[in-house]
Formats: structure tokens, C-alpha cells, sequence
């Protein structure tokens, strides 16, 4: 398994600013160009940049150093780690647990009704399952399809919220926006509309004749008595 130097730069700084190695032979171990090296040592690159040690990382040894110093010639390996990271292996369909191994086809409809916009490899990532097993979902010739019934594969504990988001924007980026047809909108007629009545009916004309004749009728109407109190 290929070592891989972390941090290069900040290495680099460390060694131009602690040892006596060449600027190829720093160059060559941090995988940088010489003069990117040389712009380091004058000051002029990785200004603020904190020299790492690959002693304490365990990524060079003193007698390692040594030797580069010695002969400008020798390049520089780096050391064996001391602990062993296995490789990644490659990503397939989501592990699912037996027990909700019978809750996938019911998942998987859900999933097909309700988001015909994902693909059978983002379904196939979701509950772990086949596109084989998708597409006779789809197709109706699945040996348990008059039984199915669509539920939501989060409910379900198949995957997580944030997982089903993400697959929907990914399937959702580039795909045309829907027409007025497929959300259900239509246009009416011209003649339907050409008659409509849009605008507010237009205030009356205040008659101040009509206004002052009502005013004193009913001035008149009030009781005699009540004029005859206020005296």
C-alpha cells in the first residue's frame, strides 16, 4: 500500500527551516516543484504556514534525514506506519438488517410512487436492494405485488432523512421544470374572460342636498321634551 506524505507544505517548511537537505531532495520527498522549495526558504511562499515534523508523525526517522544530509543525491523514503489503515473498500447497496429484509419491496414502491424522479442505483442505495428487484417493483411482476403496500423507507428505520433528501436534490438538479399541465393548471378561454369584471365598482357621487335633508329630518323627530331640558 503507496504511503502518502501529509501535509507536504508544512513538512517542507519544517525541513528548509531544521535540516541541511537539498532543495531537490525536499522537493522530490513533498512531492513540490524545486523552485516552490526555494520560494519557501526566501520567505516568499507558505508565509504563515506552521512547519509540521514528519519525526513526530512518524513519516521520517533522524537516520533518514541523516543520510539525505550526507549525500545530495540520496532521496529521501518515507517510513512504514507503525499502525495499519485498511483500504476503503468500495461503496455497494446499504447493508440491511434481516429482519427488515421483507419491509424493502414495500419501501421500494413507495420510493417509485413517490419520487419517479430517482434512479434504480440511487433507490438501490437507499434500502439496499437489486435494480433487478426495482423493475419488476415497477413493472407489476414482482411474486408479492398484489400484496405490497407503499410505505415511507424511513418510517421503516431502511434510511435516514438526510439520506432521502439528498438522493431527491441529486436526482432533482437538471430536470426541467414542471409544465402548468402536470401541476394541474390551466388556462381559461378568451371569451370566458373577455366579460369578467376586474375593477371596483366606482364610488357614488355624495349628494350634500340629500345629506343636510336627512340630517334635519332627524333633527325634527327628536321629542319636544328634550329641546324643552335644555333650558
Amino acid at each position: 500500500m503507496a504511503q502518502t506524505l501529509l501535509m507536504p507544505k508544512a513538512t517542507a517548511v519544517w525541513l528548509v527551516d531544521n535540516t541541511a537537505l537539498s532543495f531537490d531532495q525536499i522537493a522530490t520527498f513533498c512531492k513540490l516543484h524545486p523552485l516552490e522549495v526555494k520560494a519557501i526558504a526566501d520567505g516568499e511562499s507558505a508565509q504563515g504556514i506552521k512547519g509540521l515534523d514528519p519525526i513526530a508523525t512518524g513519516q521520517l526517522s533522524r537516520d533518514e534525514i541523516a543520510r539525505g544530509e550526507k549525500d545530495i543525491h540520496y532521496r529521501l523514503k518515507i517510513s512504514e506506519p507503525k499502525v495499519r489503515v485498511p483500504d476503503s473498500k468500495r461503496r455497494g447497496p446499504r447493508y440491511t438488517p434481516v429482519s427488515k429484509r421483507q419491509d424493502r419491496p414495500n419501501a421500494i414502491l413507495w420510493l417509485v410512487r413517490n419520487h419517479p424522479e430517482l434512479k434504480d442505483a440511487q433507490i438501490s442505495r437507499l434500502v439496499g436492494t437489486t435494480k433487478a428487484t426495482i423493475e419488476q417493483i415497477r413493472e407489476r411482476t414482482h411474486w408479492n405485488s398484489a400484496n405490497l403496500t407503499p410505505m415511507d423507507p424511513v418510517t421503516l428505520g431502511l434510511c435516514s432523512q438526510i439520506d432521502l433528501d439528498m438522493e431527491v436534490e441529486k436526482a432533482s438538479k437538471g430536470r426541467p421544470l414542471p409544465t402548468a399541465a402536470e401541476l394541474g393548471a390551466t388556462l381559461h378561454a378568451a371569451s370566458e374572460t373577455e366579460h369578467l369584471d376586474f375593477y371596483a365598482e366606482e364610488e357614488k357621487e355624495i349628494d350634500a342636498n340629500a345629506v343636510f335633508a336627512k340630517l334635519q329630518s332627524l333633527k325634527s323627530d327628536r321629542p319636544k321634551d328634550e329641546d324643552d331640558d335644555q333650558y
